[in-house]
């Protein structure tokens, strides 16, 4: 526990100054965030980091993340799904170059993966360059972590049925349950003290929305590292994992607000 603690305040000493500053320093923050939250997956899945599949994943990840530009030579002649799908095309090719060591299955997880990782922290990008974003960011975040508490407690004083076991043996419905009602109470306390440009009501049922999503995220992450029969997705957080481990909630929150056009950009 004492490990976690500490872990916790470096990585919020780092974190949070660049989330307020923003612009540049958040940019690279959100591109090596994806980087070695791409390679988490690469290593589960046993594929060489210094590989061809690998360098492919990582550059498809950028683009994804990356916004076109008419200063960039490659997006001024190509769309940004073109290039993507050149990508694809090329991951694909390999398979026959290396005479299937690297199959389809290989290309079709390494392309699952880099849209899954690059969805998540391109919306994460641009909720901070959004209108009010910081607030935003800081809405989320703070939802997300009732959710953990809530459902952390709950489940430890009221979890007598298990959500998904086969996934999450330790998670219950009543934490589950729990989670939601905190999420939804600081959700409204947040808008009482930092107002966002939305009703009461309209925080009450997103602040919902987060929680069941970010539970949804980290039952994803969960099922990952049970297929592949791992604890952590990585060893970068001492006590706390990988970035996966503290990002698997996020990266389906930030792209659902914007789905549903919670947040503007």
């Amino acid at each position: 526990m004492k490990q976690r603690i500490q872990t916790a305040i470096l990585a919020l000493i780092i974190f949070i100054p660049i989330v307020l500053y923003g612009e540049l320093p958040f940019t690279i923050l959100i591109y090596l965030l994806a980087t070695i939250g791409l390679i988490e997956l690469m290593r589960m899945h046993k594929i060489a980091i210094i590989s061809i599949p690998s360098i492919l994943a990582i550059v498809l990840v950028w683009l994804v993340i990356r916004e076109p530009d008419t200063e960039t030579l490659l997006f001024t002649w190509f769309s940004k799904t073109e290039v993507i799908m050149m990508f694809v095309m090329l991951l694909l090719a390999y398979t026959v170059l290396v005479k299937n060591k690297f199959t389809f299955d290989d290309a079709g997880f390494i392309l699952f993966s880099a849209l899954y990782v690059g969805m998540g922290f391109l919306y994460f990008h641009e909720t901070r360059n959004a209108p009010d974003g910081l607030a935003y960011i800081f809405y989320v975040l703070v939802v997300v972590w009732a959710t953990d508490t809530g459902a952390y407690f709950s489940g430890r004083s009221f979890g007598k049925r298990k959500l998904w076991p086969q996934i999450s043996p330790n998670k219950t419905i009543e934490g589950a349950v729990g989670g939601i009602l905190l999420a939804t109470i600081v959700g409204v306390i947040y808008q009482l003290l930092f107002p966002l440009p939305v009703s009461m009501l309209t925080i009450i049922i997103v602040s919902v929305l987060v929680s069941i999503f970010g539970q949804v995220g980290d039952l994803i992450e969960s099922a990952f590292k049970r297929h592949y029969h791992v604890k952590d997705s990585g060893d970068l957080l001492p006590g706390h994992g990988g970035i996966l481990d503290r990002f698997d909630s996020l990266l389906f929150v930030f792209p659902m607000l914007h789905f549903i056009q919670f947040i503007v950009s």
